[in-house]
């Protein structure tokens, strides 16, 4: 079957057998906002009536799409919705939890119930109660503002776009590649005991690709995927970006990397790109300052962390340059909301986590900051991922800020390098139970000699340890450089649950940083 005719048979059939129709998503939601208060009235009397001092009530829309294509054909359309309401109660320091996808009053004061049987039931079975900060009283609605809704455009056009990638790609000599978008909606509805009453509504989006390209004499391949991160944003996320070039370019870079030379292990110093670091950052200093996991209340994925209350104000985490800072409401961050999960504001709550190099903030939800003695509560950390899951301690957009020199730029930095590596694009990673030890590859790694560019390597890989790698870092881009990066998708929690996180970089350059051979190694 032809590219077109595939494409118009999916929009006009499958489409339509599959995808659920976002019109009716909308005017669903619209008859949730008007049912909300009168629900979460019902729900918050009864939650007090039988003993509860404090509780919540969260309804919850989810729309999402995605589209891939390989070579060329379109591989895959996928749509899918869900809505729910959840109810959270406290009673007599344990916290209890229900939720259903079905919102009726009789439904959601069933909930209550059951919320507050299972908190009765941890009783004699939890190690301390839950003791929660005041909370103030917020009423209103917040839309995150975007230019075009990528679920107005139409599936045959998102296919079209993804396939101008593909097409590009093979006339450039790529042996493979694949496209993807994916396209996210969240809804959310909160109302509280201590008088909240909000609705927000905000949209997330992924565009990307892979090419590979194969040495058929010698047996080789080497890829190179697109650099382009998620974004809180709508379709001009994707439209705006010149996909078609920078798959050219990665067809190229991908040739250049399969014949370049491995790498020869040893300490290098590195100029690493926002493209690459955002994620050093996430597993580095994200993880290991949420505060659940330093407290040892969570485990899931890597383990708890070194970076225990008791170095608050006192490690030397990065070297003087380095301010790492956590928000919610960075412009196109994917954590950037109004009010968190658990209720509270996010305005003004932005805080520095390594301050000047000194580690002075953990992240914090509802209940966490009187644990180890903090003054102001929760920082507006807390997230859950749908209307089934009870919200946790999540990432902030946490971002390395730029250097105070504006002028500096990343050919600067790499000017100040006799002998190093230039560090492009995210890859693999692998870090230890306590987020301490680490190793991270990339996507294109140019040689550094002389103050200047020289050729590729492959078979990159960088390690070292949380503290001592981000004490290395002598240089920092400015304003200029910074760009926004990110993931859709990390996790967290058992049951695992999913949340989106931004983390702004600028190129910085570390010194002596000990380069792995990952073929060699393997």
């Amino acid at each position: 079957m032809m590219r077109r005719d595939w494409i118009k048979t999916t929009t006009a059939a499958g489409i339509a057998a599959t995808a659920p129709d976002w019109v009716l998503a909308e005017e669903k939601a619209a008859a949730l906002s008007e049912q909300f208060s009168v629900l979460a009235d019902a729900v918050l009397a009864k939650a007090q009536a039988i003993g509860a001092s404090f509780a919540d009530f969260h309804l919850m829309q989810l729309e999402e799409e995605s589209l891939s294509a390989r070579e060329d054909m379109v591989q895959g359309v996928s749509a899918n919705s869900s809505c729910g309401a959840s109810v959270r109660v406290l009673v007599d320091g344990a916290w209890g939890f229900a939720a259903s996808s079905e919102i009726s009053q009789k439904c959601v004061l069933a909930l209550v119930d059951s919320a507050v049987d299972f908190a009765k039931g941890q009783a004699g079975n939890r190690l301390q109660s839950v003791e929660l900060e005041p909370l103030k009283s917020y009423r209103g609605t917040w839309e995150m503002p975007l230019k075009t809704d990528p679920f107005v455009i139409s599936v045959e056009d998102k296919a079209e776009a993804l396939l101008a990638i593909t097409r590009t790609a093979l006339l450039k000599g790529a042996n493979f590649c694949q496209s993807f978008v994916t396209s996210v909606r969240e809804r959310k509805w909160l109302a509280n005991t201590a008088g909240t009453r909000t609705e927000q509504s905000r949209v997330r989006i992924h565009p990307g690709f892979s090419v590979t390209v194969l040495d058929e004499k010698k047996g080789g391949f080497a890829t190179r995927k697109s650099l382009l991160p998620p974004r809180a944003a709508g379709w001009e996320h994707f439209s705006e970006w010149d996909s078609v070039a920078e798959s050219a370019l990665a067809v190229e870079q991908a040739r250049e990397k399969m014949a370049a030379p491995s790498v020869q292990p040893g300490k290098y110093d590195l100029v690493i790109a926002p493209s690459n670091l955002w994620l050093t950052i996430h597993e580095s200093v994200g993880h290991p300052t949420e505060l659940d996991r330093a407290l040892g209340d969570e485990a899931n994925f890597a383990g708890t962390s070194f970076c225990t209350p008791d170095k608050l104000d006192k490690l030397q985490y990065g070297s003087p340059l380095v301010t790492i800072i956590g928000d919610r409401t960075a412009d196109e961050g994917l954590a950037t909301v109004r009010w968190d999960d658990d209720g509270v504001e996010t305005t003004e709550k932005e805080f520095a986590i390594v301050q000047d190099g000194i580690f002075r903030n953990f992240q914090m939800a509802l209940g966490q900051a009187s644990r180890i003695g903090r003054d102001g509560g929760s920082n507006a950390c807390a997230y859950a991922d749908s209307y089934g899951s009870f919200p946790i301690q999540r990432m902030p957009n946490i971002s390395l800020q730029p250097g105070k020199d504006d002028s500096v730029t990343a050919e600067s930095l790499i000017a100040g390098i006799e002998d190093g590596i230039y560090i492009e694009g995210d890859g693999s990673w692998s870090i230890d139970q306590q987020r301490y030890n680490f190793q991270f590859t990339g996507q294109v790694f140019h040689r550094i000699r002389g103050g200047k560019l020289d050729g590729m390597l492959r078979d990159v890989a960088y390690q070292g340890n949380s503290v001592d790698f981000w004490n290395a870092c002598d240089g920092l881009g400015g304003q200029g450089t910074y760009v926004l990066g990110g993931a859709m998708n990390c996790g967290k929690g058992q049951p695992q649950q999913v949340a989106p996180v931004s983390h702004g970089a600028v190129p910085a350059r570390f010194r002596q940083i000990n380069v792995l051979n990952t073929v060699k190694e393997s």
